[in-house]
């Protein structure tokens, strides 16, 4: 289940669960599209891996069992561990490179 966190791990900003503006890696870590596309160069400086648009979880249960009434957003908020010197290597490293070659 996709885990829907609360904010971007490096400019902290919110990023509620109807979000357009969440961009997430295969392991769930989570920015906003300014940070994805201006700072992070479209690279995870946790896992390397590129980042897209965060599925938006409907508000409504159109089946049972669905929902963010069911599988609600999660409130606990992360910060990136890696420093700004440390995620610009990573990305200029990277940001040429096309994901499925990373």
């Amino acid at each position: 289940m996709l885990e829907l966190r609360p904010n971007c791990e490096i400019c902290d900003c919110d990023l509620p669960a109807d979000s357009d503006q969440a961009r997430i890696c295969t392991y769930e870590c989570t920015y906003c599209a300014s940070c994805a596309a201006d700072v992070l160069l479209d690279v995870c400086p946790n896992c390397g891996g590129n980042l897209q648009p965060r599925p938006i979880r409907p508000v409504q249960s159109w089946q049972k069992g669905t929902g963010l009434a069911c599988h609600p957003a999660s409130t606990r908020r992360r910060s990136s561990r890696w420093s700004v010197k440390e995620r610009a290597a990573l990305s200029a490293k990277l940001k040429d490179v096309a994901p499925k070659d990373r």
